[in-house]
């Protein structure tokens, strides 16, 4: 008779001999098969090592930026792990299981592998969950991975954070139309159809604007109101400085920045610019803007600038192209995703307005609005971040007149613009009056685009943003 005293602590189970008595073949037997027998635990769980899956655009590896739990914390399916960052774009990892972390494998800045554990989570076998050689074999599912859901005898595509989403907000996912590849339904769909439903649209966080501090200097007696300038007065002490180098490693948006601009290196750039009279677009948009805040939508001149040059593209598609690798074959692009240069607190940001040739100025304004408030809050997702075709960067909101911009691979063609500016100008009759100038520079790729194109297509723009009632005649 064998009498055996099972012994399970978290993943490691033993099977110790207590008494071992063996009378003949058939008791070895007997105690053989015993000993091969699988018990199940008692009173501990089972560790899964919840891998980091792939998160798709060839992504290998991403920066842990921030833990939304800590060891011994209880988490269920769906639950927010942590927020890494990768050089495209953020992304929130949940948890594909219920149970208690009991290690975490990375600290907050660490680069994260994909297919590398990423926590480890002790589950309880006991309520149904996969045997253990199942889970800890099988990889966990991926942030990104489809799940399905019968509805009605069909599949809807969303992922687990998409779900928890729309379970919060009392959303059934089979009133929701996806855009997502199979129509698979993405957090963008669900936040429009929270628009749609309660008619409220995120206006875009505003950005405090750093004041330097004012430098202290000697008492000097206030100047006179009618003098224009101060003559500032120098520092005669010396300032005694103590402070060190510090070398921070390259991650996230600024290592896709090191990566995009080395590639543009290699584009030989062609520069033209012009200015542009928006004397009555000022005055269009002074006169729609109370009628876009009655629908809840923030109206700037981005909307028109895009769309105009949208209206241009059309006439001249060799800009919204892209050229292969070994420059033997040019691909007309027939969507325009023009891009929107974002000055954000991660860096700088390009994402893109999709299919912008059969939107209406209002409908960029919208979409606008979300891109701007996500970005704010840091939470643009890759399919805001990829796809562009041609590109607009509005430095002038910043400051600054002309620039000289880099285009983005792959494409062929990048726009920036300058301030607005109130200067004096001359009309047809020579007279002298007030008008509203901006500047813009354009880069195009030399190898494709010539300067006659490049001029011919600001030359179709800038008459459209001077003659605002001009673009209805071309919009479709």
């Amino acid at each position: 008779v064998c009498i055996h005293r099972v012994r399970s602590c978290s993943s490691i189970r033993s099977i110790k001999s207590k008494y071992v008595c063996v009378f003949d073949k058939s008791a070895l037997k007997c105690s053989h098969q015993q000993r091969l027998f699988r018990t199940s635990p008692v009173s501990c769980g089972q560790i899964v090592q919840f891998k980091l899956s792939d998160i798709g655009e060839g992504i290998t590896e991403v920066t842990v930026k921030e833990w939304y739990i800590k060891e011994g914390d209880s988490v269920s399916q769906f639950d927010s792990i942590c927020e890494v960052q990768s050089d495209k774009a953020s992304v929130t990892i949940t948890s594909r299981y219920d149970g208690v972390i009991r290690k975490l494998h990375y600290s907050i800045d660490d680069i994260a592998f994909v297919g590398k554990p990423l926590v480890d989570i002790e589950i309880d076998a006991s309520k149904g969950v996969a045997p253990e050689e199942d889970v800890v074999e099988t990889p966990p599912m991926s942030h990104e991975e489809h799940t399905h859901q019968e509805i009605k005898g069909h599949k809807t595509l969303a992922t687990p954070a998409v779900r928890r989403l729309a379970m919060e907000n009392n959303i059934k996912l089979s009133e929701v139309v996806g855009t997502g590849k199979d129509n698979r339904i993405l957090k963008e769909d669900i936040l429009n159809y929270l628009a749609k439903q309660t008619g409220a649209i995120l206006p875009p966080s505003p950005k405090a604007e750093i004041v330097p501090p004012l430098q202290k200097t000697e008492a000097v007696p206030a100047a006179p109101k009618d003098k224009a300038r101060r003559i500032p007065v120098p520092v005669s002490r010396p300032i005694a400085f103590s402070g060190k180098d510090k070398t921070e490693p390259v991650t996230g948006f600024q290592k896709a920045m090191v990566k995009t601009m080395s590639a543009a290196l290699k584009i030989p750039h062609f520069g033209y610019s012009d200015e542009i009279d928006l004397t009555q677009l000022v005055q269009l948009r002074e006169g729609l803007k109370p009628l876009a805040e009655i629908r809840g939508v923030k109206l700037s001149f981005m909307p028109f600038f895009i769309k105009a040059a949208s209206l241009g593209l059309l006439q001249y598609p060799i800009l919204n192209a892209s050229l292969d690798e070994n420059c033997q074959n040019v691909t007309y692009k027939a969507s325009h995703n023009i891009g929107v240069a974002m000055d954000t607190e991660q860096g700088l940001i390009v994402p893109n307005v999709k299919n912008v040739q059969v939107c209406s100025v209002f409908d960029i304004a919208v979409e606008l609005n979300r891109l701007q408030s996500l970005g704010s809050a840091g939470q643009l997702g890759t399919s805001d971040l990829t796809g562009g075709t041609f590109t607009l960067s509005n430095i002038g909101t910043i400051g600054g007149t002309y620039a000289k911009p880099v285009i983005l691979p792959p494409e062929v063609a990048i726009g920036a613009l300058g301030k607005i500016q109130v200067l004096p100008r001359f009309n047809g009759k020579g007279e002298v009056f007030k008008a509203q100038i901006m500047n813009v520079s354009w880069s195009a790729d030399h190898r494709i685009i010539d300067g006659a194109t490049m001029a011919r297509f600001s030359n179709l723009w800038k008459s459209y943003l001077e003659n605002p009632a001009s673009m209805l005649l071309d919009l479709k």
